[in-house]
């Protein structure tokens, strides 16, 4: 089959990495071969002690890098490009980015390089028996804990980039075991997470108050092969604001 048909026909498979200076898409036909590629420059702001992106730099970064690939697909194959066969995300790990029940960002986004969570790493290491690094999600939610910041109320869910990327354009709430593993340890039996350290968080802050326990406010851990959603209206949207991105 031609590329050109190939792609037409959605057969296609898109791969975008959220890197530190970089947003790079990637387009893979049969073979594993690549078709074309985009990419979106971008950096880490340090604001009030805090490495972090806005929100606006995601989906305007994210828009672009497919933007840049898919005008490549024009001029190489003379094709627009309005179906996928799959898309996958990856993007740095580790991190804290907390939402309340409507999905909006409780605070900004708290990037893998900070290291303000030492206490809360040293506890948990502690307790669980298991080592923490401070930049992993964990550490960041036990450290706002420790720092009785408010807005831990309101909490509903925390997640990492990829999560968050990949919830805003499927709706589902779900992380791949890689990086579900930077966010809270996994027990390799299972494939998710280990039942033992999550009991015993909820036992480290019982006495704060909180309406949630640590499972109910992480994203679902999947492993590869299995389903992790479709494409909404909206996320075809936010991926390609032009419209000729489907839905599916």
């Amino acid at each position: 089959m031609e590329i050109a048909q190939y792609i037409q026909e959605g057969k296609a498979v898109l791969g975008i990495e959220f890197g530190s200076t970089r947003i790079k898409a990637v387009l893979i036909g049969e073979q594993g071969e690549p078709l074309a590629s985009g990419s979106h420059n971008w950096e880490n702001r340090l604001e009030d002690g805090v490495w972090t992106y806005h929100e606006e730099d995601i989906w305007n970064g994210l828009a672009d890098c497919y933007r840049s690939l898919a005008e490549q697909v024009q001029q190489k194959y003379n094709v627009t490009l309005t179906k996928l066969a799959a898309i996958g995300f990856s993007a740095m790990m580790h991190g804290y980015l907390a939402f309340d029940a409507k999905g909006d960002f409780l605070v900004p986004f708290r990037t893998w390089r900070n290291t303000m969570t030492e206490e809360a790493a040293e506890q948990l290491t502690k307790r669980f028996a298991f080592n923490i690094p401070q930049r992993w999600s964990i550490a960041h939610l036990y450290q706002a804990i420790l720092n009785e910041e408010p807005h831990l109320s309101k909490l509903s869910y925390f997640t990492t980039l990829a999560g968050y990327v990949h919830w805003k354009l499927t709706d589902e709430k779900v992380l791949g075991v890689g990086d579900a593993s930077g966010m809270f340890p996994i027990d390799s039996e299972t494939g998710d997470y280990d039942s033992k350290m999550l009991a015993q968080f909820d036992e480290m802050i019982a006495d704060r108050g909180y309406s949630w326990n640590i499972k109910d406010i992480l994203p679902k851990v999947l492993s590869a092969g299995e389903e992790a959603g479709v494409l909404t209206e909206r996320g075809a949207a936010l991926l390609d604001p032009t419209g000729s991105l489907q839905a599916g």
